[in-house]
């Protein structure tokens, strides 16, 4: 009798064996993809080319600029040259939403192989979500205008700290005389990096707006969250 039990039982186990390894090689169900953002959405896009190559870069930019902005769900498209260094350009788009943005990504790249020839460093493109963005206005920016792209960069136990400080200093900035634009986005993935898009009438208003007592109460505030060098750079249109 004890015998039977042993062959009943050894059976078992062989059928056991024989099931197990199937549903191990199961294939595991594949995560959902995360669905595109639906509300406003930005990319900034930095590259840096042969500075003598900058007239012929200019042309190809502002022919972008002018399609790009015909297109379907565009917000804006700004293309800026930085002012200390003049290979080095910074590319803004706003979108509807995530489908429109993504739709124009082929144009994106028709763009970088126009450019192949005297590209110095690739397109670096970073998308953002709106974290206290207005909609641009409509109309030409004043020659002289100065913009300011700032990255912002704060450890992540500090992240909602300075989504406050931000959110602060893009009220007070947009009251300081000059201002043209200020907006704060956040890096889509990355909720402790921001962006800063400043744009001024002139290089005077934007160095009094850095001086204000708002901005230096700014500056000393976030300086404890910071993670990185705050990145401020200076650019101008591309017209």
């Amino acid at each position: 009798m004890a015998l039977r039990h042993w062959l009943v039982f050894g059976a078992a186990l062989a059928v056991l064996a024989s099931v197990t390894p199937a549903r191990a090689q199961a294939p595991a169900t594949p995560p959902a993809q995360p669905a595109a953002p639906s509300g406003p959405v930005y990319t900034v896009t930095y590259f840096d080319v042969d500075p003598a190559a900058s007239r012929a870069v200019g042309g190809l930019l502002r022919q972008f600029a002018a399609a790009t902005r015909k297109e379907g769900g565009n917000i804006e498209l700004l293309a800026l040259r930085e002012i200390a260094r003049p290979g080095r350009y910074a590319i803004l788009e706003g979108w509807r939403d995530g489908a429109a943005r993504d739709a124009h990504a082929s144009a994106m790249k028709a763009l970088a192989d126009k450019l192949q020839a005297n590209i110095a460093s690739p397109f670096d493109p970073r998308q953002f979500l709106a974290l206290a963005a207005a909609a641009p206005e409509a109309g030409t920016t004043p020659r002289g205008a100065i913009y300011v792209l700032t990255h912002v960069d704060v450890f992540p136990n500090g992240k909602d700290q300075a989504a406050a400080l931000i959110k602060q200093q893009v009220e007070d900035s947009r009251k300081d005389a000059g201002v043209l634009r200020y907006d704060a986005l956040i890096w889509d993935g990355h909720p402790n990096h921001f962006h800063l898009i400043e744009a001024w009438a002139s290089r005077t208003a934007r160095e009094a707006h850095a001086l204000a007592d708002h901005s230096r109460q700014f500056r000393a505030k976030v300086l404890p969250f910071e993670g990185a060098f705050y990145d401020e750079r200076l650019y101008e249109a591309i017209r």
